[in-house]
């Protein structure tokens, strides 16, 4: 005998198999090439998901995106991404919101032009002027 609470888990469960961590990470800027994890947080409420969000990024695997479904924007876990060098990148995918999470990669070491080394790379992204030369 099916009851109303049946349906609802149904539909809910129907809905985590529509979010595919494929295609919603397609759709953002996260790398394509990376593995992939997933979090569901939808039924969570304050402060869980932030917390459980917090602590699988400190394992994840260098070169790995985190896949976060939530039923909401998580607004304050971005600045705590930021502080702990994450990017982040969110969409909604029928009606869940995704949150992809990834460390940006790090510039190879010798991964510069002929004009341009690695040493002038990290100089420009600290702020400093390009074309130093080294002594």
């Amino acid at each position: 005998m099916s009851t109303h609470s049946d349906t609802i888990a149904d539909r809910v469960a129907a809905a985590r198999a529509q979010v595919d961590p494929t295609t919603a990470l397609e759709r953002t800027d996260a790398p394509s090439d990376a593995g992939v994890e997933t979090i569901d947080v939808r039924e969570l409420g304050p402060p869980k998901p932030l917390k459980l969000t917090l602590e699988r990024i400190e394992d994840l695997p260098a070169g790995t995106v985190l896949i976060q479904y939530n039923d909401r924007a998580p607004q304050f876990l971005f600045p705590k991404l930021a502080d702990r060098g994450y990017a982040h990148d969110i969409v909604e995918v029928d009606g869940t919101v995704v949150t992809a999470i990834w460390r940006p990669s790090e510039p190879a070491a010798g991964g510069g032009s002929a004009e341009t080394g690695a040493g002038d790379t990290e100089a420009d992204a600290d702020g400093t002027e390009t074309g130093a030369t080294d002594p």
